[in-house]
């Protein structure tokens, strides 16, 4: 048997996933791990339970994570970034249908 070392949970591949380091084998990136387990409150057995990756693929990106903070904080940063641009710039189909029915009186919702 074959024991996987911590620098073989994490791989960086140029045109997967962006380039960005991912977990070996997966188009999951530690960015995806640091957001659900930092920012959504995963515990790192819901991450490894609900993406079918070894709990020692989670605890790899997140060590990952912690000796590259800065640079996942950055990019992470720039993705919202441009998500808010084009939220701004191409407004959803939904919130213009919603609001033309409010401007014409059709948003009311009948009580019967």
């Amino acid at each position: 048997m074959t024991m996987k070392t911590l620098n073989q949970h994490v791989e960086i591949t140029p045109g997967i996933s962006s380039g960005k380091p991912r977990i070996a084998g997966h188009r999951i990136t530690v960015e995806n791990i640091v957001i659900w387990h930092e920012r959504l409150g995963k515990s790192a057995d819901e991450i490894a339970s609900d993406y079918d990756i070894t709990l020692a693929d989670v605890y790899a990106a997140l060590a990952y994570y912690f000796d590259h903070r800065h640079e996942i904080d950055q990019s992470l940063e720039e993705s919202r970034a441009f998500v808010n641009i084009l939220r701004q710039k191409f407004s959803s189909k939904l919130a213009q249908k919603t609001q033309k029915l409010t401007q014409h009186g059709e948003g009311q919702v009948l009580h019967g």
